[in-house]
């Protein structure tokens, strides 16, 4: 087991006052190693932790003097100190199996870490989940948890994840919501697998066996090019239209009996079915925001103004976890934190403006630039050939595409690029903003930030270097 190196230290924080220092590796807290960032968050909670630091060869022992509760200011290399328990199942849906070669080797890392799920959202399917992992979660109070379900069938659910477990696992979640523990699901939809009467058995079991679901998304399958699974293949539009209708039914039948929806779409679903998003009202607090159930809308609403701040949840316990690095496509957007990396000059305010999107996204912000009434902007749709297949959304936009469809736009002109398709600077080919044809002013993704990116009171932008 390795060790949590510390990479930050806040000033003015009890850390920081007691001599902390960037590259310490601290080797125990009041006298227990931590395995991950939930049991340090536990063990420095409490007043006057003491840490046993190894510094260049030398063992410290350093007294922090801190109030019960208090945050003590460190931030550590990574949220699991043992090793991330990797995913054994064998899914042919799975996204990892569809990544081009030569990509970052982190990327190809498939994990099934009920901590990750707690602390990042991620989903696991419980096949590697233990009695002392339900003990933990009880015990230590780890609230949401993220499970991938597929199926409510045991033996549809094994040879979805081509695992044996893959049905008996279910027992984890019925323990989990018998011990009060929330948890959101997924059905990852692949069409002639689990959509059909499949689809309309899950939904019913869902009902039957796992009413206590917090919520549950429902998505689609993404299929890239380089997938290898001939069974494979993308939704067609009256497959999604089938979709979509069988769990809008289904909601009202959980809202007559649970008071709650409970299953909802995926905004791609609207889209491939070519269905108006349902109305903000229907998704509640917006749970699954980050799984692509009602962004749309969310979007929608901050770029007419109708918000203030920007609706975007992040789940899992993330933000409130003293220590806890930002990891994945939860990482700093740019490099050197959300302004590193940026200049404040940009192309004239009266230059025609083109907001880089994805072919869905274009879907949603074409009606909503056509409200603002001006011909000075317009959507560069970036068409992703990097996966291909039916990879349309934002998020999965890469260096290269983006530098094949800058090259042919006019320079002088401001370009618009949502930080969705960033991770510490940096675009999943590897790429950086700095390798673009043109300069680009990179925004957060939310209608907020593009609402007054486009304000032309508003002098102040900021652009890549």
């Amino acid at each position: 087991m390795s060790a949590p190196r510390v990479v930050a230290v806040a000033d003015g924080s009890p850390a920081h006052a007691a001599g902390v220092s960037v590259d310490d590796v601290v080797v125990a807290i009041n006298g227990e190693a931590p395995r991950d960032v939930i049991r340090w968050q536990l063990m420095v909670d409490g007043p006057d932790p003491v840490l046993e630091i190894e510094r260049g060869g030398l063992g410290l022992t350093i007294e922090i003097d801190k109030d019960d509760g208090a945050a003590l200011g460190i931030e550590v290399h990574s949220a699991v100190f043992d090793q991330v328990r990797t995913c054994d199942n064998h899914c042919a849906f799975c996204f990892i199996y569809q990544l081009p070669k030569g990509m970052r080797k982190s990327l190809y890392l498939k994990d099934d870490d009920f901590r990750l799920s707690f602390l990042y959202g991620n989903f696991t399917t419980l096949t590697r989940f233990t009695e002392a992992d339900l003990e933990r979660v009880i015990t230590e109070g780890l609230t949401p948890i993220y499970v991938s379900i597929h199926a409510t069938d045991p033996d549809v659910r094994s040879d979805m994840l081509r695992n044996r477990r893959g049905g008996t696992s279910l027992r984890w979640l019925r323990a989990l919501l018998d011990h009060g523990v929330e948890v959101h699901g997924q059905l990852v939809v692949c069409p002639g697998v689990n959509d059909g009467d499949v689809l309309e058995s899950t939904l019913i079991g869902l009902l039957d066996e796992y009413p206590e679901l917090a919520s549950v998304a429902v998505v689609p399958l993404g299929i890239s090019d380089h997938s290898n699974e001939p069974t494979m293949r993308a939704h067609t539009r009256a497959e999604a239209e089938t979709v979509v209708d069988l769990v809008e039914r289904w909601q009202t039948i959980y809202l007559d009996r649970l008071g709650h929806r409970l299953a909802f779409c995926a905004d791609e679903y609207y889209l491939l079915a070519h269905r108006p998003f349902p109305s903000a009202e229907v998704y509640g607090e917006f749970n699954m925001h980050e799984d692509g159930i009602g962004m749309a809308r969310t979007f929608e609403a901050e770029f007419r103004g109708e918000v203030d701040t920007a609706v975007g949840v992040t789940p899992g316990f993330f933000a409130s976890v003293d220590g806890a690095p930002a990891e994945g496509y939860r990482s700093p957007r740019l490099a050197g934190g959300v302004n590193g990396g940026m200049l404040a000059i940009r192309p004239s305010g009266r230059a025609p403006v083109g907001v880089l999107t994805s072919t869905y996204g274009a879907r949603i912000l074409e009606p909503l630039l056509a409200e603002i009434g001006r011909d000075d902007v317009r959507l560069v749709v970036v068409e992703n050939r990097f996966f291909g297949g039916n990879i349309g959304v934002t998020g999965l936009l890469v260096g290269e595409d983006l530098q094949r469809t800058l090259a042919s736009e006019p320079e002088g002109h401001r370009y618009l690029l949502p930080d969705v398709c960033l991770s510490n600077g940096r675009f999943l080919d590897g790429l950086t903003p700095d390798d673009l044809p043109r300069p680009v002013e990179i925004l957060p993704t939310d209608g907020l930030a593009l609402r007054r990116a486009l304000d032309p009171n508003d002098r102040t932008k900021r652009v890549a270097a």
